[in-house]
């Protein structure tokens, strides 16, 4: 079995077409198809169910994505430190979604100011995975939602962030509303992969609010696309505070005073015991605890 094969199945699980990677890769379509067969045969599992429609994962193919994601990576982190071998100031840092996209870049700036021989490298990824990602040695700093499950993992809180209930400024909604009837207005959510969807579906069982009783009109996957959908007024949504600081400044958004809502949560750096063993790594650590939550975009 190739790492190109578990490369290709990958990239064919997520277009759900070997037709659109064949064109993406310039591979004629046969053989992609040899080469699933190939992974197949190797496995001794059916991947995938063909049809005029594209492809669907079969349960074992859906097994094999997820480690197969992880062995792509890794191998392709592998190339990338055999080419940096002799250039050790490579640090990669995953950082959930709202944090690599709204707060991490200005730090990164920050930090680079302060160890210009450090080359910084920053990927979003959700905190499971960054957590397994520091434990695994795939990146060296993680920024994730809460404390980590790993005991083995060191960390420190860096800031905290809530969830505000936000709509377009000519949304229709009374200035002073409750919980209860702000989720009667359509709701454009954040998909329930993002921690802060949990919390908020945490929140609401608390307040003894379901999903049946919310007007949830779509779930997307990104914040950045829940944000333009809340823009043209289309409905009301709950997401970061720091992913939408920019639009209530100039008032493209405006904050809904929800009477009996507050969701704040921390921020957390985690690494391992190692990164504290180097006095330059140490140093690093050391300066992204101090500027924290003031550097944040």
């Amino acid at each position: 079995m190739q790492i190109e094969y578990l490369k290709i199945f990958t990239e064919i699980a997520s277009a759900k077409s070997i037709s659109k990677v064949a064109n993406s890769s310039h591979i004629t379509q046969p053989a992609l198809s040899q080469q699933i067969q190939k992974l197949e045969e190797s496995l001794g599992h059916k991947l995938l169910e063909r049809s005029n429609r594209g492809v669907e994962l079969t349960d074992a193919g859906k097994i094999v994505e997820k480690y197969a994601k992880i062995i792509v990576k890794a191998f392709e982190d592998i190339l990338e430190d055999l080419e940096n071998l002799s250039d050790y100031s490579t640090v990669k840092i995953f950082a959930s979604p709202s944090m690599a996209t709204y707060a991490l870049p200005c730090t990164m700036y920050l930090i680079k100011e302060q160890f210009p021989n450090y080359t910084l490298n920053l990927t979003s990824e959700f905190s499971a995975a960054i957590e397994q990602n520091v434990a695994g040695d795939i990146c060296q700093v993680g920024f994730i939602h809460g404390k980590p499950a790993d005991p083995s993992l060191m960390f420190s809180k860096v800031g905290t962030d809530r969830l505000v209930a936000v709509a377009a400024q000519d949304f229709a909604i009374p200035g002073v509303i409750t919980l209860k009837d702000l989720v009667k207005h359509p709701l454009i959510m954040l998909t329930d992969r993002f921690e802060e969807r949990k919390y908020l579906n945490n929140y609401l069982a608390q307040k003894g609010i379901s999903p049946d009783k919310c007007n949830i009109v779509m779930n997307l996957d990104s914040i950045e696309s829940v944000k333009a959908t809340i823009l043209k007024g289309y409905g009301l949504s709950f997401i970061p505070y720091i992913s939408i600081k920019k639009e209530l400044y100039t008032k493209e958004l405006k904050e809904i005073n929800v009477t009996d809502f507050n969701l704040n949560y921390d921020i957390y750096i985690i690494y391992k015991k190692e990164m504290d063993s180097s006095k330059s790594s140490k140093a690093l650590v050391q300066y992204i605890k101090k500027v924290g939550e003031k550097s944040f975009c």
